[in-house]
């Protein structure tokens, strides 16, 4: 059972999660207890709504999500937000559109289809209204960072007062998760800036958790697919690795007894 043997253990070590990660310049990221976590994982729908909300009133006041439309958060797989709320979730925002008969540009409600609103007209505006900073688009920063949403976590519940023998440069903010601990963004949670109505408390950390989740399923939003593939494959080859295996000794078996015979 050799081959059988070295199957599973290949693919219980694809399946082991590390307790830490090491993040950029080798920063320490602990791993959170994800819903979505391999192999089997699902995303929580309440968690990824949650964070929407979080997105929607914090995060999007300076970050855009231009891979996004409205429609996408009543997706399988997603938030699973009804028909009825995503066109009430996308007309809540004014969208540039046109231009019109005469030529102009105007603002008209959003529809599921528009893409996420991006709170800048451009990376000059955005830099301009941010000391020259610009913040990025998280449409997949989940994927594009070392730990995925294990740093994201980190990264918002990280803020700190920086060690007395630490300079800090003029505007900037000590975050522990941070490669250089020194971050322009201010600490963007704090309890009660978004109220929750499912009976989730409204703290720093909840907010983090649940805003990561969602940027996590922002990244890659056929993360279950994905799973259920992996795993169908996985069974696949398991018991394809069975068949070779007793075809193997069925055949030499054959042999076997044939070269016994012809020696007696």
């Amino acid at each position: 059972m050799n081959v059988v043997r070295t199957l599973a253990v290949a693919l219980l070590a694809g399946l082991a999660i590390p307790a830490t990660a090491l993040g950029a310049e080798g920063t320490k990221i602990e791993a959170q207890d994800w819903s979505f976590a391999p192999p089997f994982g699902r995303f929580d729908k309440g968690q990824l709504q949650r964070g929407y909300k979080v997105y929607q009133y914090v995060c999007a006041n300076c970050h855009s999500a231009r891979l996004l439309s409205y429609r996408n958060l009543g997706e399988p797989g997603g938030p699973g937000f009804s028909h009825e709320a995503v066109e009430a979730l996308a007309s809540q925002v004014q969208i540039t559109d046109g231009p019109d008969d005469t030529g102009q540009m105007y603002q008209r409600p959003g529809v599921p289809s528009d893409r996420f609103r991006s709170p800048y007209a451009n990376d000059a505006a955005a830099r301009a209204a941010n000391n020259g900073a610009l913040p990025p688009d998280l449409s997949v920063m989940a994927k594009a960072r070392a730990g995925g949403p294990d740093y994201l976590y980190a990264l918002l519940t990280g803020y700190g007062t920086a060690p007395s023998d630490m300079k800090m440069s003029q505007g900037m903010q000590y975050n522990t998760a941070f490669p250089g601990h020194q971050i322009a963004m201010p600490n963007p949670l704090v309890e009660g800036v978004v109220e929750y109505t499912d009976g989730t408390k409204p703290t720093p950390d909840n907010y983090a958790k649940d805003v990561s989740a969602f940027l996590m399923w922002a990244a890659e939003p056929k993360l279950e697919e994905r799973y259920k593939v992996g795993a169908r494959i996985m069974i696949f080859l398991l018991v394809f690795a069975v068949i070779m295996y007793l075809s193997k000794r069925a055949v030499w078996a054959r042999l076997h007894r044939r070269d016994h015979s012809e020696s007696a």
